[in-house]
């Protein structure tokens, strides 16, 4: 199955979505996803552990935290995509992602067991949009008041972690 990029008219131009959208370079966001576990996992597990805790500035997160808000976003994403799909009319509520990772405290949290909880949230994001029918991927419905598909939901959660992991490498090692 292929999930093609999306139009312009199928997500929120005006916020980071589109950026994130911009840098997966994979022509179907299954593709993307599936390649993106091994990326994930290679770039994680490489981190020195003096880094997990590191913040490159008062108030940043570390890389422990970002991966937890990249589990995080994830499965609030491929929630809205099942609730778009399923052809949902109420607007699907935003969130604060600084306020979810400073309620989690993931500095706690092994760096393992935010892994294992990244992979098989994939494994399950992947599976959702496999089950996807090309008109329940074309559906539009509302998150935080915006237009969206649930295809473009797809591509914003390929690109969400690798946005992440390019700040990473350029602002942690």
């Amino acid at each position: 199955m292929k999930i093609s990029k999306p139009t312009d008219n199928e997500y929120n131009t005006q916020s980071p979505q589109k950026s994130y959208i911009q840098t997966v370079t994979a022509e179907n966001a299954l593709q993307a996803m599936a390649e993106n576990i091994l990326i994930v996992d290679n770039f994680f597990k490489s981190l020195p552990p003096e880094k997990h805790f590191y913040r490159y500035a008062e108030g940043k997160w570390t890389p422990i935290e970002v991966l937890g808000h990249i589990v995080d976003c994830e499965r609030i994403l491929a929630y809205r995509a099942m609730c778009i799909a399923r052809n949902e009319k109420q607007s699907l509520p935003g969130f604060d992602e600084a306020n979810y990772v400073a309620a989690t405290n993931f500095n706690k949290k092994s760096l393992r067991n935010i892994l294992l909880q990244y992979k098989a949230q994939r494994k399950s994001t992947i599976l959702l949009f496999k089950s996807f029918s090309q008109r329940e991927l074309s559906r539009l419905g509302l998150a935080n008041n915006w237009p969206t598909t649930a295809r473009a939901l797809a591509w914003i959660i390929a690109g969400h972690e690798l946005h992440h992991l390019n700040i990473l490498k350029e602002r942690y090692l």
